[in-house]
């Protein structure tokens, strides 16, 4: 994954800001996406890459990205959603930064051992609780 982008809308618009988004993140183009079969994706695609890159559209293939919104998604839905574009935009700004830095490993999959894995979540909290003290 490249980037995220969050819009009040699924259009053709929204999506040309997310593919430029990830190109300007990535510094690259790619050689191939990956999205769902949404009908913004094609026209923002050849308006942006201008048929450049191999589009698929296959479920499986986004599988271990979609993964990824278990957390967010345990949020808000005994909310029943966010309520407003804001309050959603708020809490996903947060949510993966710290995610990622209370999270023990570097890499996907690293095996990190529960003595150390404890150790090192006990630190980055009271790191977490330190910074978002107030003063």
């Amino acid at each position: 994954m490249v980037d995220v982008h969050l819009s009040a809308t699924r259009d053709q618009e929204a999506a040309e800001a997310f593919f430029h988004s990830a190109v300007a993140v990535a510094g690259t183009t790619p050689d191939k996406v990956t999205t769902d079969k949404h009908a913004s994706y094609m026209p923002a695609l050849d308006e942006v890459f201008h048929d450049d890159l191999e589009h698929r559209t296959s479920k499986y293939l986004n599988n271990h990205l979609e993964q990824d919104h278990r957390a967010v998604k345990g949020r808000y839905q005994p909310m029943r959603g966010f309520q407003t574009h804001t309050s959603a935009f708020r809490f996903c700004l947060a949510h993966d930064e710290v995610r990622d830095f209370l999270r023990p490993g570097t890499r996907r999959k690293e095996h990190v051992p529960a003595a150390r894995r404890r150790a090192i979540h006990v630190q980055r909290v009271a790191a977490l609780r330190d910074m978002l003290a107030v003063v």
